[in-house]
C-alpha cells in the first residue's frame, strides 16, 4: 500500500512540474493538473447548477447594463478561451457579490448592483471576476488540492507502518492539513484575487472603462461590507481592503493610457 501511495504520489508531483501553465498577462507560471476541456465541463455544470437554484432577475436595466459592459469585457481579453460559451446572468438576490465560471459563465447579483454607481465600476467588477477565469484559477486551486491530498495520503500511510499512538497519528495529519490550508492555499487564493485585480484592470481599461473607477468602488464596497465579521488575514482567502485598495491605486496609472486609447472606439 505504502509503495502504491508513493508511486501515485510521484506522479502527481512530476505532473506538477510538467503539468505547467504561464497566465499570460502576467508571466507567472502555475501548476496545473487539469485541463482545460475538464475546466470548462466543471464549470458548465455548476453554472448549470446555480441558476437551478437562484432566482434570474427580470429587470430591465441591470440586465441591460451588465450585458452591455459584459460583452465589451469580454471582447477586451483579446484572446480565444477554448470552448467559452459567454452567458451574463444577473440573480435577485441581496447578495453582494459576482462570479464567472470556466465556459464565459458570469453572473452579479443584485446586491452588489444597488453599490456600483456607474459602468465603469461594473467593468472593474466583471474585469475582475472574468481574469479569474482567463488565469485558470479554478483549475490551479484544483490541482493545489491534489496535490496536497497526495501528500496527506503518503504520510498517513507511512504513519502506518510506525508504532505510533493513534492521536499522535492525528495531530499529524491535523497539523499537516492545517499547514496546507493557512501555508499554501490560502497565500495562493490571496495571489489569485490580486493577480485578477491587476488582470481585470487591463481588461476594463482595453474596453474603454476608466480604472480609476476600482478605487471608488471597492472604497464604497469596503465600507458596505464593513459590519460583517471579516477572518485575520492569515485566515482569509482575500486580501484586506486596506491592502486591494492601495495595490490599484498602485496599478491605476500604467493603464490610465491604455483606457484614453480604447475608450475613442466607443465615443
Amino acid at each position: 500500500m505504502l509503495k502504491s501511495l508513493t508511486s501515485s504520489l510521484l506522479v502527481i508531483v512530476f505532473a506538477g512540474f510538467v503539468g505547467c501553465s504561464v497566465v499570460p498577462e502576467t508571466g507567472r507560471r502555475q501548476v496545473m493538473l487539469v485541463s482545460q476541456g475538464d475546466e470548462t465541463k466543471m464549470g458548465l455544470a455548476a453554472f448549470t447548477d446555480v441558476k437551478a437554484k437562484e432566482k434570474i432577475s427580470n429587470d430591465p436595466k441591470w440586465n441591460a447594463q451588465v450585458q452591455r459592459v459584459g460583452k465589451r469585457i469580454a471582447s477586451s481579453v483579446g484572446r480565444e478561451l477554448p470552448e467559452a460559451q459567454w452567458e451574463f446572468v444577473v440573480f435577485d438576490s441581496e447578495q453582494v457579490n459576482a462570479f464567472a465560471l470556466p465556459g464565459g459563465k458570469v453572473s452579479v447579483y443584485t446586491g452588489l448592483l444597488k453599490i456600483v454607481q456607474s459602468d465603469d465600476e461594473l467593468a472593474i467588477v466583471l474585469g475582475h471576476e472574468i481574469a479569474h477565469v482567463t488565469s485558470r484559477h479554478s483549475a490551479e486551486r484544483v490541482s493545489q488540492q491534489e496535490i496536497a491530498a497526495g501528500l496527506t495520503g503518503l504520510t498517513a500511510a507511512y504513519l502506518e507502518t510506525k508504532d505510533i499512538d493513534p492521536a499522535k497519528k492525528n495531530l499529524v495529519l491535523g497539523a499537516l492539513g492545517t499547514g496546507a490550508t493557512v501555508g499554501v492555499m490560502l497565500p495562493y487564493s490571496r495571489l489569485h484575487e490580486s493577480e485578477a485585480d491587476s488582470v481585470g484592470l487591463r481588461f476594463a481599461a482595453q474596453a474603454g472603462y476608466d480604472p480609476r473607477a476600482a478605487v471608488t468602488f471597492w472604497k464604497r464596497m469596503s465600507e458596505a461590507t464593513s459590519k460583517q465579521g471579516k477572518p485575520m488575514v492569515l485566515l482569509s482567502d482575500h486580501p484586506s481592503d486596506e491592502a486591494r485598495i492601495q495595490n490599484l491605486q498602485r496599478l491605476v496609472p500604467q493603464y490610465i493610457p491604455v483606457y484614453e486609447a480604447a475608450k475613442k472606439r466607443f465615443e
